[in-house]
C-alpha cells in the first residue's frame, strides 16, 4: 500500500530554505492558533494540530529534515511513493532475527500519519520475535507449528495536556497479508495514563501479530511521544515555560500570573532577575506514579526588549542611561 507524501513546509507555511528560528516560529504560531483547548472548531482544529506537529517534529530535527529533504525531491519529480528497501512495508519492518514478516499494517488514532510511521517512526516496528513452540505435531506431518505472534511497536502522539491528566484514546490497527489481499482490522481503545513521560512505553497485550496454529496474538507497545506546545516543553516530569518579562519588570521586580497545564499560578520575580534566569515552582509539573508526587514548574525568564521608542521613550532611555550608575563593562575595563 502506497502512503501519501506530506509536504511539511506547506503545512508550515515557511519555505524549504526556512532557517531553524523561522520554524519554530512558524510552529509556535500555528500551534497556538489551532491548540484544541483554544479553537472553537476543536475537531477540525484536534486534526490540524496533529498536522502541524507531525511537521514540526520532521524539519526541527536536522537529521530528520536532511532525510525528507532527500525524499521530496523524488515526489516532485512526480515519482510515486515507494515502501522502504528489504522488502519493509508502511509501518512495519522486518524482525530482529531478521525474518521477513510479509506483513503491513497501519496504524489508525495514534496522531501520525502513515508516511511518517513509515520513514521517520524511531525503533523497529516489530519488537519481539514470535516463539515457535512443540503443539503435539509429528516430524513428516505437515502440520504447522504453533507460533506466537511477534509484538509491535508504534508510536503515539500525546499532548501535554493529556499527560497531565490521563486520557483514554481509541485505537485502531489494520494488518493486511499480502499473500491473501487480506487485511484484519482491531480497535481498541489505550489509556494514557497522568504523567506518561515523552518515551514511555504502554504495552497493550494481545493487540500484536496474530499468533499462528492457535497460539497467543503477540503484544502491542505503544511508545509515547510528546506533541510540541507553543508554550511548554517536558523533560521527564518537569515542565519548562519561557516567560516575557518587561525590563522594568526585572529591574524592580513584579507578581505575575503565569498559566500552568493546570490553572495558573501567581509567580513573585525577584527585582534584579536576570535574563534566561530560571525560576522554579515546586510540584506543579507532571504526576510522577500513584504517588501523588509531581515534578516541577521551571519558569526560564526572558526579558523583552523594545525594538521602536517614539521619541518621548527614546529621551526617557537615554535619561537613563545618563542618570544611571550601572555599566557591565566597567569590570572589565578598570
Amino acid at each position: 500500500m502506497a502512503v501519501d507524501f506530506k509536504d511539511y513546509y506547506a503545512t508550515l507555511g515557511i519555505a524549504r530554505d526556512a532557517s531553524a528560528d523561522q520554524i519554530k516560529a512558524a510552529f509556535r504560531k500555528l500551534a497556538r492558533q489551532y491548540h484544541p483547548d483554544v479553537a472553537k472548531d476543536k475537531k477540525n482544529a484536534e486534526a490540524k494540530f496533529k498536522e502541524i506537529n507531525e511537521a514540526n517534529e520532521v524539519l526541527s530535527d536536522p537529521v530528520k529534515r536532511k532525510k525528507y529533504d532527500e525524499l521530496g525531491a523524488n515526489w516532485e519529480q512526480g515519482v510515486p511513493s515507494q515502501p522502504p528497501p528489504n522488502g519493509q512495508r508502511a509501518g512495519g519492518q522486518r524482525g530482529p532475527s531478521g525474518a521477513e514478516r510479509g506483513q503491513e499494517f497501519h496504524f489508525g488514532g495514534t496522531g501520525f500519519s502513515d508516511f511518517f510511521e513509515q520513514f521517520f517512526s524511531g525503533g523497529s516496528r516489530y519488537g519481539v520475535p514470535g516463539t515457535e513452540y512443540d503443539a503435539g505435531e509429528r516430524p513428516g506431518s505437515g502440520a504447522p507449528r504453533a507460533r506466537r505472534g511477534s509484538d509491535i511497536e508504534g508510536d503515539i502522539l500525546v499532548t501535554l495536556e493529556e499527560a497531565m491528566h490521563g486520557t483514554v484514546r481509541p485505537i485502531s490497527l489494520q494488518i493486511a497479508h499480502p499473500a491473501t489481499g487480506e487485511a484484519e482490522t482491531h480497535s481498541f481503545k489505550v489509556r494514557i495514563p497522568p504523567g506518561a513521560t515523552d518515551g514511555r512505553r504502554i504495552r497493550v497485550p494481545a493487540q500484536g501479530e496474530p499468533g499462528r496454529a492457535g497460539a497467543p496474538a503477540g503484544d502491542l507497545y505503544l511508545r509515547v511521544r510528546h506533541a510540541a506546545h507553543p508554550d511548554f516543553s517536558a523533560r521527564e516530569a518537569d515542565i519548562y515555560h519561557e516567560l516575557e518579562v518587561a525590563p522594568w519588570e526585572a529591574v524592580l521586580g513584579a507578581e505575575l500570573v503565569v498559566r500552568t497545564l493546570d490553572g495558573s499560578l501567581k509567580l513573585r520575580l525577584p527585582a534584579g532577575t536576570q535574563n534566561g534566569q530560571q525560576l522554579r515552582v515546586r510540584s506543579r509539573g507532571l504526576p510522577k506514579g500513584k504517588s501523588g508526587e509531581r515534578g516541577d514548574f521551571h519558569v526560564i525568564v526572558m526579558v523583552r526588549l523594545p525594538t521602536e521608542l517614539s521619541p518621548q521613550e527614546k529621551t526617557e532611555w537615554e535619561k537613563l542611561r545618563e542618570t544611571s550608575r550601572f555599566n557591565p563593562r566597567a569590570a572589565h575595563n578598570p
